[in-house]
């Protein structure tokens, strides 16, 4: 199962309008994108570790979910700060560290870690049906907006299915090698699963059909605007624009 402790809590995060966080988050996504300067980009960071604090998320949680990135980020500057062009900063021998190149390991560390703390803040407070919900709200085509959710709903399916092919596999004596056996076996398994999922597929829309759905999943969850919603949009509106204006000055300089 896809894990969503995140979205079990009653901080002032959990109780914002998901219209209100998702939009703000692709807001702020994209600001500190298009952003180079070190600055803003720092100033972004912090904004995104205080929205997790305000968010009350477990801190341990947080930086094991962080844990992959922060993996890609120390390949990032083991590599690029000593292979990119540019004048250096100082050489050991032939091995000489680039100023472009920590320039840019360090953009791309703070981008990548600001977005992503974001998310967690704000995305990942929410269940994956209210994710979906809200995306259809705020005017995504349903059809995108169903497969999410049931590709949600089923992926855990698929992958039981997966480890009951892969049991019947081992009890029938297979044993992977790095052999042509092991190979065939595998793309056979693959194959198989793909069967199954069209199967299952069939049988989920005629289950469906039977049930009366035309092509709309209603619901009974609303969402509501209230006063913390309008603080929370003005502070996130003086954020970006506080990036926004950063950047901008650094440019003009």
């Amino acid at each position: 199962m896809i894990s969503e402790s995140f979205a079990e809590g009653d901080s002032v995060m959990h109780r914002l309008n998901p219209k209100v966080k998702i939009v703000f988050a692709v807001l702020f996504s994209v600001v500190v994108a298009v952003s180079g300067n070190l600055a803003t980009l720092a100033t972004a960071l912090l904004a995104a570790v205080l929205m997790v604090l305000a968010a009350r998320l477990n801190g341990a949680a947080v930086l094991k979910r962080l844990t992959v990135l922060l993996g890609f980020i120390l390949l990032i500057w083991a590599v690029m700060p000593f292979t990119y062009e540019g004048p250096p900063l100082f050489c050991v021998g032939s091995l000489c560290l680039t100023r472009p190149g920590v320039i840019l390991s360090a953009q791309i560390s703070l981008k990548s870690l600001a977005i992503l703390t974001a998310f967690l803040a704000l995305i990942a407070t929410m269940t994956i049906p209210t994710l979906g919900h809200a995306l259809s709200s705020l005017g995504l085509p349903d059809k995108l907006v169903y497969l999410f959710l049931i590709t949600y709903r089923y992926i855990f399916v698929l992958e039981q299915e997966y480890q009951r092919l892969l049991r019947a596999m081992k009890i029938r004596g297979f044993r992977p090698g790095t052999n042509l056996h092991t190979y065939q076996s595998y793309a056979y398994l693959i194959g198989m699963l793909f069967v199954r999922s069209s199967i299952r597929g069939e049988r989920v829309y005629k289950a469906m059909k039977c049930r009366g759905f035309s092509g709309k999943f209603h619901t009974l969850l609303t969402f509501r605007s209230d006063k913390s919603n309008w603080m929370f949009s003005f502070i996130m509106t003086a954020v970006i624009a506080l990036l926004m204006g950063c950047e901008l000055w650094n440019k003009m300089k």
